[in-house]
């Protein structure tokens, strides 16, 4: 009887520490908790650091079109505050070329990372794009009808995004040997107020978004989401696949 008393003791603990994770899956999509930083933190691109620590990664693991000969690891972990919202990336890579330098250029076309996410917790297709490749220059828009009213951020705006990056700017020709790249940033919610409806990350507020890994020019293209996406050919504009980010 003890022996099957602990059986049942650790097959509770499994699902218990299942139903507690920060990410799941789920029939309508991905799931991820968000925990609020509860002290100052230096946007310096390091996944160990302290406040980083604790804080459950998602796993960009879904593949659109085809599949490349060499899978990318891809992991990312979101945290906000009263100001902000927090994003790092990490990313176990080869092949990776980064060549696009200005501001809401192709930067999809290199080594790239993306946060489309919907900030207004009554308006689930609106929503932002931002894109970065792994030298830190970002593209971003903002879609309040998708494929019919669309506008691009002002490079004065993005550049309120405070962001780290552990690779150089420029990347060329392409650096074949495996590598492991970092990005972090901090969005200001008052960034977004500018450009669209939100509502502000508290305790209880569901916004929905994915996260991308994508390269189009260099040796291995691929396209990854976080949450599933259903649709034939690689497009990751298309906000009824978003997850869900539930902030705590």
């Amino acid at each position: 009887m003890r022996i099957l008393s602990a059986t049942f003791s650790l097959i509770a603990l499994f699902f218990l520490s299942v139903s507690c994770s920060a990410e799941k899956d789920t029939e309508n999509g991905s799931v991820y908790h968000v925990s609020k930083l509860d002290q100052s933190m230096v946007i310096d691109g390091n996944w160990e650091k302290t406040q980083w620590q604790g804080i459950e990664a998602l796993n960009i693991t879904n593949y659109m079109g085809a599949v490349p000969g060499f899978h990318p690891e891809v992991k990312a972990k979101i945290m906000y505050d009263n100001d902000n919202v927090y994003v790092i990336f990490q990313v176990k890579d080869k092949y990776v070329r980064c060549v696009t330098n200005k501001y809401n250029g192709p930067v999809f076309r290199d080594a790239c990372v993306e946060f489309f996410f919907a900030p207004d917790s009554s308006a689930h297709e609106s929503y932002f794009n931002l894109e970065t490749n792994c030298g830190g220059t970002a593209l971003m828009e903002y879609h309040r009808v998708p494929k019919i009213e669309t506008k691009s951020i002002p490079v004065e705006d993005i550049k309120t995004i405070e962001m780290a990056h552990s690779l150089p700017e420029f990347i060329d020709p392409e650096m074949t040997d495996p590598v492991t790249w970092t990005l972090e940033y901090r969005i200001p919610l008052t960034l977004l107020e500018k450009h669209a409806s939100i509502t502000r990350p508290a305790k209880g507020v569901v916004w929905r978004a994915n996260l991308y890994k994508i390269a189009e020019n260099n040796s291995n293209p691929h396209y990854i989401t976080w949450s599933v996406v259903k649709n034939d050919k690689p497009n990751f504009h298309l906000p009824q696949f978003f997850g869900k980010l539930l902030f705590e």
